[in-house]
């Protein structure tokens, strides 16, 4: 009698290019980008429209205007929620796209420091978490896949 661990398995034998499943760590990724990314978004709409809480210093090397950079934190924003709920549905393409995101999120927040310290500190920290599960949730996707 033969169990069905032996038995072949139907399908193909090869994960789809361009869906896979999604590990417990793709999904914290995706809810993390989902949260940055709103983030980002009131981040962007506050700096644009002036809102008194940022402060503006002199002398800073990277020195673009407060809506400037409302703009940058606003698209980048959008960016990062719609490639979160493109991970949610386990687009592959979404989840490198993800890490060259949050990776530019996280340039973004760095240059944004001395407007907004602690929101650019917390944002910081989000996409670099973002980039760790995206990157540990393939790795340990690719390894159940060659198991099965």
């Amino acid at each position: 009698m033969a169990s069905d661990a032996t038995r072949p398995q139907a399908g193909r034998p090869y994960p789809s290019p361009t869906h896979a499943h999604t590990s417990g760590t793709t999904v914290f990724a995706a809810a993390l980008m989902i949260f940055g990314g709103a983030m980002a978004i009131f981040e962007g709409i506050a700096a644009i429209a002036h809102d008194g809480l940022f402060l503006t210093t002199r002398h800073y090397v990277f020195e673009f205007s407060l809506a400037g950079w409302g703009w940058i934190h606003l698209i980048l924003g959008i960016i990062l929620l719609l490639a979160g709920c493109a991970v949610l549905s386990g687009a592959v393409w979404a989840r490198y796209f993800g890490v060259a995101i949050a990776g530019l999120g996280a340039i973004a927040n760095f240059l944004w420091l001395p407007y907004y310290p602690l929101w650019a500190l917390v944002l910081i920290a989000v996409n670099l978490f973002i980039i760790w599960a995206l990157c540990t949730g393939m790795h340990r996707e690719a390894d159940a896949a060659t198991v099965h």
